[in-house]
């Protein structure tokens, strides 16, 4: 049963960060298609410069997202969305601060966004593995 799941570690090292980084490549995509919704959104929890936090946390997610797929870098990309996923779910899922009737759902997205952080912080720890750009430029890096 090892050996099995042994050959199956390069597909599921990529189906792994394909599926992380999805989320983040669509709500790049749609925070930078609707920049003033995210700003307005941005504002609401009382954060300064909305619109400038709106196209840099777009294009964290998305390009983020897209070297995480591709492998380009991957252990960078997903240390800053890591980071950035755990900043986001202390300043936009307060479930301690919110009434009653929300808090459950404010805490399914907070324990979410700690899952998704952790996964991330795998990436980074251990690389994109053998089916990625980094392992094409240093075999070593990707695995490491």
């Amino acid at each position: 049963m090892l050996n099995t799941l042994n050959t199956l570690n390069t597909p599921l090292l990529l189906a792994g960060r394909v599926l992380l980084a999805l989320m983040f490549i669509l709500a790049g995509w749609g925070k930078l298609t609707g920049i003033e919704g995210t700003a307005g959104y941005i504002a609401s929890a009382g954060l300064p410069f909305p619109t400038v936090l709106a196209v840099a946390t777009g294009l964290l997610e998305l390009v983020g997202g897209i070297a995480i797929v591709v492998g380009f870098q991957a252990r960078w990309a997903a240390l800053a969305l890591g980071l950035f996923t755990l900043a986001a779910s202390v300043l936009f899922h307060k479930f301690w601060a919110v009434p009653a009737d929300q808090a459950f759902v404010q805490q399914l997205m907070f324990m979410k966004n700690l899952s998704v952080a952790g996964g991330l912080f795998m990436v980074a720890a251990l690389g994109a593995g053998a089916l990625s750009l980094d392992a094409r430029r240093e075999p070593a890096l990707a695995t490491a």
